[in-house]
């Protein structure tokens, strides 16, 4: 049935039998809570059944955060802050019950992994992890560290009791664990610090009272760092060291591996800055070293890339999240030899990045479906079948078309240009942005395959949309470039970014970005060039670089601009573009300044809703509609979910 041998292979892990290789890492703490309101949990199972239906053969995506320990008043604070854990609930056993029933009831299998945030407030010792974090925690003392294991131990017997297969060791991103484990946050000098086997003693004594609950029919496992990046931290070799120490206690049953922290290069959710499966290869120095089977997760993105990492022996198992947050059928349609149609994740991370900063609930940009799953499958048939034209080709354009016509209504797509995909077309040329060629190219064998007439080369006027007689009309017309409100922009010398990166113009070797958006496009302009060779500096207003790219993100990116002598200024307004220079002031004190060293300007400016067309159809046809960048300029995740949004409304 598949290419894919040795990944739809069976193995076993302790006491679990997987019927393939591949395993779900947590994620869906974003997500409608699973121990929130029941219709927050049915939305959550009904989440993870879908993938489960789908042959996912191990879920280990349960987060389960154990009680904190503080003193009365004090209140944890940061990502990963808990007061009360989750396991003490008192429908703890009833939401696992729903959840086991989903995934057993498709042959697979649950772990959960036990969490305990470190800094929040506790640490073994008063040091901190990164310079991106200040907090100084509370040193436990021994009493509290028993407390800590009785309260691991005790949660690892209760998964057990609540019908999970296992639980996982939580021993990395800033894990209270992992800073025991650390040389570079351990600074004990009692029998919990100090050398090697005093800093690994808090985890043996879990793992031994886990033990002693749950017998030997019950899966523990760890997941670890293989390095850590700050300096002081454990290196790849210490890593090992710590994995074959974990096995010859015979305490553990599998090593999950991951690389990064929660802030820094890498993120231990790497975006698109870093090559998919980037640390597979280390990943086999470690399944070298030990018996026991390892999983490696780390952009996971294909097929292809899985099986290559089990064949070369670098992992027994690969761990996928977002892949299958994009797609919840990526392993049925890698075992039906479909890989071409599995909806390619991106590594954009606006699947934590716009929870984290903007509140919303775990989304997807390629992916509307996440989070509408309680809903039922995909596609609802059309009640009446429409005849529905969309006008431009941008990524709201073709999700819709697409979705509408997996519904069952005839489509037709008019784009004014020889070219699809609107502004995400020009992204693609940045680097590291190849992610979105493949959604792109994806996209169009999906319209290809639902019978979406795409035509290019028309412009659309209220006329020729009249003529065409279409009984939905929706207009996605995009956005056109933004030009501040800068004296000069109208210079020779100032480029807009979209210009640059299609390679439209010709620059000076030393370029200002003007930064006047919250997300990823100055960076990525900037990178762009950089790598062409020239001398970029990027003025922000903003007291930072893109306030909506969260630590999960931020890093990577960052240190390929600093790598390539990119500078970046924050607190700065442009004012002016003059035979000086480019005049700025400081967003708060005022004071002023003229950089001169600067050939050409490229401004990163965002965008300005085109809705002409909108604004002379909506009062001559009953049913057009406006949407993505033409409504109001956003990302890749706001044109797809409005595109589910009014596909769903299209026979309403």
């Amino acid at each position: 049935m598949t290419e894919y041998s040795n990944l739809f292979s069976p193995v076993r892990i302790g006491s679990m039998e997987l019927k393939n290789r591949v395993m779900v890492p947590p994620h869906t703490a974003l997500m409608g809570p699973l121990w929130g309101t029941q219709e927050q949990a049915d939305q959550h199972v009904a989440y993870i059944r879908a993938r489960a239906e789908a042959g996912v053969a191990w879920f280990d995506t349960v987060t389960g955060h154990i009680d904190n320990l503080y003193v009365p008043g004090f209140d944890p604070v940061g990502v990963g802050a808990r007061t009360k854990g989750y396991i003490r609930l008192p429908h703890f056993r009833d939401r696992i019950g729903q959840l086991t029933e989903a995934i057993h009831g498709a042959g697979a299998k649950l772990t959960i992994q036990l969490v305990s945030q470190g800094g929040l407030p506790n640490a073994p010792s008063s040091v901190l992890s990164t310079p991106m974090l200040n907090a100084v925690p509370h040193a436990l003392s021994r009493e509290e560290i028993a407390w800590y294991v009785n309260e691991f131990s005790w949660s690892a017997g209760e998964a057990q009791v609540a019908g999970a297969d296992g639980i996982e060791l939580h021993l990395n991103h800033d894990d209270i664990l992992e800073w025991f484990m650390s040389p570079l946050t351990n600074r004990r000098d009692d029998e919990y610090g100090g050398n090697f086997e005093n800093r690994m003693r808090i985890v043996m004594e879990i793992l031994r009272a886990s033990r002693e609950l749950t017998g030997d029919n019950f899966t523990i496992g760890v997941r670890l760092n293989m390095f850590e990046e700050m300096a002081g931290g454990y290196d790849l070799a210490g890593g090992i060291q710590i994995a074959q120490y974990l096995e010859a206690s015979g305490l553990i049953d599998f090593v999950s591996l991951v690389v990064g922290s929660n802030w820094g290069n890498p993120s231990y959710i790497q975006p698109h800055a870093y090559e998919p499966g980037q640390w597979a290869e280390m990943s086999g120095e470690f399944a070298r070293a030990l018996s026991l089977p390892v999983a490696y997760s780390g952009r996971v993105t294909t097929p292809e890339l899985a099986e290559s990492i089990i064949a070369n022996g670098n992992a027994a198992v690969v761990g996928l999240a977002r892949a299958v947050i994009a797609d919840a059928e990526w392993v049925l349609k890698a075992a039906q030899g479909r890989a071409d149609e599995i909806r390619p994740c991106t590594g954009c991370n606006d699947c934590i990045s716009a929870s984290l900063a903007e509140k919303l609930n775990l989304s997807c940009a390629v992916n509307p479906h996440v989070g509408t799953e309680v809903k039922g499958t995909w596609p609802v048939p059309a009640r009446t079948a429409r005849d529905v034209l969309v006008i431009g080709g941008g990524p709201a354009g073709m999700e819709v078309a697409a979705l509408a016509a997996e519904r069952g209504h005839r489509v037709e797509i008019w784009e004014k240009s020889d070219r699809w995909g609107g502004q995400l077309s020009t992204a693609v040329n940045a680097p590291t942005y190849e992610g979105f060629a493949d959604y792109l190219a994806w996209q169009g064998r999906r319209l290809d395959r639902v019978g979406v007439n795409l035509i290019d080369g028309r412009i659309a006027t209220a006329q020729s949309v009249l003529e065409r007689n279409a009984d939905v009309v929706i207009v996605a017309t995009g956005a056109t470039p933004r030009y501040p409100d800068v004296v000069g922009c109208d210079r020779a010398n100032v480029h807009d970014m979209r210009e640059v990166l299609d390679g439209k113009v010709t620059l000076g070797k030393r370029v200002l970005v003007v930064a006047q958006d919250d997300h990823m496009p100055p960076l990525a302009v900037a990178d762009f060039l950089a790598s062409e060779g020239h001398e970029v500096t990027v003025v922000y207003a903003t007291n930072g670089p893109a306030p909506l790219l969260t630590r999960y993100i931020i890093g990577g990116i960052l240190a390929r601009l600093d790598s390539a002598g990119v500078r970046l200024r924050y607190t700065e307004i442009v004012t002016a573009i003059t035979d000086e220079g480019v005049h700025i002031r400081h967003a708060y004190s005022g004071r002023t300044e003229v950089i001169d060293d600067v050939d050409s300007i490229v401004l990163a400016c965002g965008g300005v809703p085109e809705a002409s067309l909108y604004e002379e159809l909506k009062t001559e046809h009953p049913r057009v509609h406006l949407i993505g960048d033409a409504f109001a300029p956003r990302r890749l995740l706001f044109a797809t979910k409005q595109a589910y949004a009014l596909a769903s409304l299209l026979d309403d």
